[in-house]
């Protein structure tokens, strides 16, 4: 297997395609990037900038530039010495356009005959064997909103007719194929049968577009119909959708995947095994949110089927390193006081844990009931349920879900987190004890794993769904307290880690994943890490804040703007426009708009709120524009510069020479204050980071470099950050034995409390945590640290240093330094 020192994002797209991307191969090279970390390149929807909608994975996107194209950025990057890692999708496919997908296309042409019937997670025995669609609008059905099962009674605005030689049924600009013997031609070719009676002889049905979370047969990328499940445990269906990655392997193209979403899976440990045959042994990493305290299953690593995580959980530790405990009474006394100011409904629990059983209770009771009835359909014929009503097994399921704790158990390794949700559901509702402890067995307590029923593994694949709708998508929007805490695979319940905590992590994460990978931004953050070091001084400026929002809210009323229902929103996204200061009209607006219709108190994304929207963007525009009230407002968040800045190096360096593999999102070389996507996918400028580059490097021995970029006075510029992230890179992919072990160094003296240092075994990283709280103590003083025997010096800086050395000598120039043996 070959090992990345280090991996660079790259978003492939349209606009940016891999071309582009190869022409990048030698600025990414003096960045210090080792391999070249792309985004999906496989065949997508028409129109998709992100590339998870895959239509055809057998070949290479004509829209990205094609497989000429890929092949030629897969030789550049390893002539030049960097490896490729490639993002694929094997849980699911793009079906929002199904002429675009041959292979759905063939399936809603010819049903369970088709040979793609089983590439496709689809429940043929409900609903009359037919495979619903739900695509109509709201002016048919009952009442726009039709039951299952029954026939719509306004499908008027159907079609069929000949479209580019092929006889099909049209729904305004959808497109469905016919299947054979279901329709006749004229002799000038035109369909002559009637629409609807064409329609009921298809092995599909148009439904509405709400059934989609009442009652849908196949297995869909969480909430979103337009992506269906694949089923890649089947043999014949891993082999035909993985053609094209087993050919970059043959070729030497490719060295590594990044996974998306295996707990989507059937079999994901079975899937991991699979692609390490195929690739030969690959570096393999996975999209894998791990809570607080849980582990991959440990097979997986001891037997090299993965190398780790994406860093999510690494993400959550290096965050939390930097977060004052001390803020977290006076913020918790903010969000209570706002919730008991607010009248929006699902704004008044505060309790996170309650919180998060009330979200994820309300996902399987809505956006995805479809899924919990297919499992009570395929736990229907167990024995030990046959006492009971389906309408009691789905409350059972549903309360069961609710109260799980992880994404997904991998029995039987996860049976404990599976009891515990059994055991919570009992407490929570009493009244389906017997249902819920008859399910047990047949989810799976007690099994091993080839002993699992087909509803057990089923609810594997479910209950990451409500972890990400109920938790991701719901609930991080209701807890503002520290928005940087609430981060895909983050407990915002945890406030902080100790510098003790941290220690014991990152050497467990040495002993136990060292290849994991490590990042603090990707395509899917809600914040980027430049955003969240600053919303982090929140921390240390609570009461502060707590007054900044009162205020603001006060100002906005004199001008006009009367308070949101949901106050804590207003909390939430005067974090994020502190956190992206200064920040344009436009980009502040769709990220409120967001926010709020995630959180789905006072609006949502489906029969939202105009007027409580319309709102919400003048408040917005109100902190931007109206100077009495961006007067309130600005002065804190400029506050938060010089300290956030200092956060963002110190938990940049921190990432980059942790145990594991560190990822560069694109563009987080520099400041980047981005927000959550596609904000976060705006495009990067390259060139000029390029050239920025240059000019340091130019003047690598100049101490004015690193003087003119100290914090403070603040950096705009971002070079500060780029200075650092090249000087990491480039010496962990060249002295790799600098990074090979993990031990504290501590600090003695007053503010010893502020320096976060550790040696990776002749690499040693020293940086600042709790900037404003040093700040008031009056700086560092006399505290100092003892270095290893001989002298260092600082990547960084050039600063020659040994021994007993005072920080404040270390960090002159810089709030961070990276030494290695001079």
């Amino acid at each position: 297997m070959r090992i990345p020192a280090s991996t660079y994002r790259l978003q492939i797209t349209r606009d940016f395609d891999l071309d582009q991307a190869a022409a990048q191969i030698g600025r990414l090279r003096s960045l210090g990037a080792d391999w070249l970390y792309l985004s999906p390149v496989l065949q997508s929807t028409e129109g998709s900038d992100h590339g998870y909608d895959v239509v055809d994975p057998t070949r290479i996107d004509p829209a990205r530039g094609g497989r000429e194209a890929f092949d030629r950025l897969c030789r550049a990057a390893h002539e030049a010495g960097m490896g490729v890692i490639v993002d694929v999708v094997p849980n699911h496919q793009g079906v929002a356009e199904p002429r675009q997908n041959p292979w759905w296309w063939a399936l809603l042409q010819e049903g369970r005959g088709s040979r793609y019937a089983e590439a496709f997670d689809v429940d043929w025995e409900a609903f009359d064997g037919k495979l619903m669609i739900p695509v109509l609008g709201d002016d048919t059905g009952d009442g726009g909103a039709p039951l299952p099962g029954r026939a719509e009674q306004a499908l008027a605005d159907l079609a069929v007719r000949v479209d580019d030689g092929e006889p099909v049924l049209a729904y305004w600009d959808n497109l469905y194929p016919l299947a054979e013997g279901t329709y006749t031609l004229d002799d000038s070719g035109r369909v002559t049968a009637d629409a609807g009676t064409v329609h009921d002889r298809q092995h599909y049905r148009l439904v509405n577009w709400r059934l989609g979370d009442a009652a849908l047969n196949y297995r869909r990328f969480f909430t979103v119909s337009t992506l269906a499940g694949v089923r890649v445990e089947d043999a014949e269906v891993l082999e035909q959708s993985h053609t094209e990655i087993r050919r970059w392997f043959d070729e030497g193209l490719v060295d590594g995947l990044r996974i998306d979403h295996p707990d989507g899976l059937r079999d994901p440990g079975r899937y991991l095994q699979e692609l390490q045959t195929m690739t030969g042994g690959a570096y393999v990493v996975i999209e894998k949110i791990l809570e607080p305290g849980e582990k991959l299953p440990p097979q997986w690593l001891e037997n090299g089927w993965t190398a780790g995580t994406t860093g999510y959980d690494a993400l959550g530790t290096v965050d939390r390193l930097f977060v004052d405990p001390a803020g977290a009474y006076p913020l918790t006394t903010l969000d209570a006081a706002l919730r008991q100011g607010s009248s929006a409904p699902g704004t008044g629990e505060g309790n996170w844990a309650r919180m998060i059983h009330g979200t994820k209770r309300a996902v399987v009771d809505g956006a995805l009931h479809a899924e919990v009835e297919r499992l009570a359909r395929e736990a229907a014929d167990e024995p030990a349920l046959a006492d009971f009503t389906h309408e009691q097994v789905v409350d059972g399921l549903s309360e069961i879900l609710a109260n799980f704790d992880v994404y997904r158990t991998y029995l039987p390794q996860g049976a404990g987190h599976l009891q515990g949700a059994l055991e919570r559901a009992v407490a929570a509702r009493p009244d389906l004890a017997a249902v819920v402890t008859a399910l047990g067995p047949v989810l799976g307590t007690g099994s091993e794993e080839a002993d699992l029923s087909p509803a057990a593994r089923r609810f594997q694949q479910t209950s990451g769904m409500v972890m990400a709708k109920g938790v991701e998508d719901a609930a991080f929007y209701r807890y503002p307290r520290l928005s940087s805490l609430t981060e895909v695979g983050g407990d915002p319940s945890v406030f902080s880690l100790t510098p003790e905590q941290v220690h014991d992590e990152m050497a467990r994460r040495l002993l136990e994943e060292p290849l994991a990978m490590t990042t603090l931004s990707t395509h899917d953050t809600k914040r980027s890490e430049s955003v969240r070091a600053r919303i982090t001084v929140l921390s240390e400026a609570a009461e502060d804040w707590a007054s900044t929002v009162t205020y603001v809210e006060k100002q906005a009323a004199a001008a006009g703007v009367a308070s949101l229902p949901d106050r804590i929103l207003t909390n939430l996204v005067l974090q994020a426009l502190a956190g992206a200061w200064p920040i344009d009209r436009d980009r502040a607006v769709d990220y409120a708009l967001k926010a709020a219709r995630e959180a789905q108190t006072a609006t949502a994304w489906v029969d939202g709120s105009e007027s409580f929207e319309g709102q919400l963007t003048r408040l917005v525009e109100a902190v931007l524009g109206e100077p009495s009230v961006r007067a309130a407002f600005e002065g804190f968040a400029r506050r938060l510069e010089g300290p956030g800045y200092s956060n963002a190096l110190a938990q940049k360096l921190v990432q980059l020479t942790m145990p594991g593999v560190p990822d560069v999102y694109q563009g987080s070389e520099q400041w980047a204050p981005a927000l959550v996507d596609p904000d976060n996918r705006r495009p990067v400028d390259h060139v000029g980071i390029a050239r920025r580059l240059e000019a340091l490097d130019a003047r690598r021995d100049d101490p004015a470099v690193p003087r003119a970029h100290s914090v403070p006075p603040v950096d705009d510029s971002g070079d500060a950050k780029l200075l650092l992230t090249a000087r990491a890179l480039r010496l962990r992919r060249d002295r790799p034995e600098l990074f090979t072990g993990y031990e504290p160094l501590r600090a003695e003296g007053r503010a010893a409390q502020h320096l976060f240092a550790f040696d990776r075994g002749g690499a040693i990283t020293l940086v600042t945590r709790l900037p404003l709280g040093l700040a008031r103590a009056g700086g560092w003083g006399e505290t100092s640290v003892t270095l290893p025997e001989g002298t260092w010096i600082d990547e960084l800086t050039g600063g020659r240093f040994q021994g007993t050395t005072e920080v404040a000598d270390l960090l002159d120039l810089l709030p961070v330094a990276l030494l290695r043996p001079a």
